[in-house]
């Protein structure tokens, strides 16, 4: 085929489109309970079919399909500011606690600051070995597998009060 003739070819498909791109042709079936239904395959034998003509819109065609709405009108009073309320944040019970920045370092690390709370610490260490609780003090045990110790001592609030730990023997 020359090439003339499918420029030729290819100028057609573009200057006249395909039927399905000028519109389509839809059914509307209305049941007897009122029940509506939109579709190009058919209607069931108790529904009432009518025939809809749907149009594309043309490129460069600048109407629209619907009319904007009308803005519904807003309440002119002036209304005083509202406090603002903090949701999420925990309050920290512990009196020396540190900020969040270093609180995720330590975990990190796997250190302990005097301040931190039974969460941190589990974070931090785990579950510790052996649990000791008197009075208003807790203490958590921690040994490992390596021959260290350390014992962590939390206050009536559950805040880290002391710390210890214990190196490996040089035996």
């Amino acid at each position: 085929m020359p090439t003339t003739a499918l420029a030729a070819l290819f100028l057609a498909t573009l200057l006249y489109p395909s039927p399905k791109a000028l519109g389509a042709t839809i059914q509307r079936c209305d049941d007897d309970n009122g029940h509506v239904t939109f579709t190009t395959l058919g209607c069931r034998p108790n529904e009432h079919l009518s025939l809809h003509s749907i149009q594309p819109p043309t490129p460069g065609n600048s109407s629209t399909a619907m009319p904007e709405a009308a803005p519904a009108e807003t309440s002119r009073k002036q209304t005083e500011p509202q406090s603002l309320t903090i949701v999420g944040q925990s309050e920290d019970k512990c009196d020396r606690a540190p900020d969040a920045r270093e609180r995720r370092e330590a975990i990190i690390d796997r250190r302990i600051i005097v301040g931190m709370n039974r969460q941190d610490v589990e974070s931090a260490l785990g579950k510790p070995n052996r649990v000791r609780t008197k009075a208003s003090s807790t203490d958590y045990y921690y040994d490992d597998k390596k021959g260290r110790s350390a014992n962590i001592t939390f206050d009536g609030n559950g805040c880290v009060k002391a710390k210890s730990q214990t190196a490996k023997s040089p035996r």
